[in-house]
């Protein structure tokens, strides 16, 4: 086990070094303020640490993130499990879903802060609503892999809502919330760099609108790699370890 640990830790420092040697070379080649030094864009990172602007915005669009990740995961994960166990109500809802799925993010964002407002509310409203119908087609795909037999032991021992729920839905379910969590956190973050990019005060997205207007292609690296940073630490720290215990049944039963 740690041996496959050492080797995965030293596959991905083998892959990052590689990256940043290509951009180093890239960026000797071109020589230009377009394209900064790895170096650069480091020193540029500093600079904002320590004048805390770099943890504080951070913290801004980790907090919508998380809260737009909440409300879409909640809603959507009820929405797709119903839709999958209730074929009428799946065919009356689905062009709904079709439509919401191909609706541009930006209009929904334009159209959100129109109508509520420049406010919290209506950016996690936003952002939520551009995730919430790709979790409810993932996890309705979900329900309808509901093995039937299992159900029927369920009914044979009397479980009731909760344990039914708890024992026999959830762990069938597990997959497609772990992809549904990972495509969400991945589009949602992005989309909250939009909402702050056009109507919020503060945030990474606020940031690289600033630094744009002031042709600092370094600080935008800088606050975009830092957020990166971010959310792969939330992969492997997190999401990773808790897909590996969701899943600690299926090894147990094999």
């Amino acid at each position: 086990m740690k041996g496959g640990r050492l080797q995965s830790l030293g596959q991905l420092v083998l892959s990052l070094g590689l990256f940043l040697l290509v951009w180093q070379l890239a960026a000797q080649a071109v020589d230009d303020r377009t394209l900064p030094t790895p170096m650069a864009v480091w020193q540029s990172m500093v600079v904002e640490w320590r004048a805390g602007d770099l943890f504080f915005h951070l913290g801004a669009t980790l907090l919508r993130v998380l809260a737009a990740f909440l409300v879409a995961m909640t809603i959507g994960s009820a929405i797709g499990i119903w839709l999958g166990m209730q074929p009428l109500a799946d065919r009356l809802v689905d062009p709904w879903l079709i439509l919401l799925l191909n609706i541009p993010a930006l209009v929904i964002i334009v159209l959100s802060y129109i109508w509520f407002g420049l406010n919290e509310a209506a950016a996690i409203g936003a952002v939520a609503l551009n995730k919430i119908p790709n979790v409810v087609v993932t996890l309705r795909e979900g329900a309808r892999s509901l093995n039937p037999e299992y159900a029927e032991v369920a009914v044979v021992y009397r479980f009731g809502f909760w344990k039914r729920l708890r024992h026999v839905v959830l762990p069938q379910l597990q997959p497609f919330f772990a992809a549904a969590t990972r495509s969400g956190i991945a589009l949602i973050w992005k989309i909250v760099l939009i909402v702050e990019l056009l109507g919020r005060s503060n945030g990474v997205g606020f940031q690289i609108h600033l630094y744009f207007q002031l042709f600092d292609v370094a600080t935008i690296l800088a606050y975009t790699l830092a957020f990166v940073g971010v959310m792969l630490l939330v992969e492997y720290l997190l999401l990773q370890p808790l897909d590996k215990h969701a899943n600690r049944w299926r090894g147990a039963r094999v």
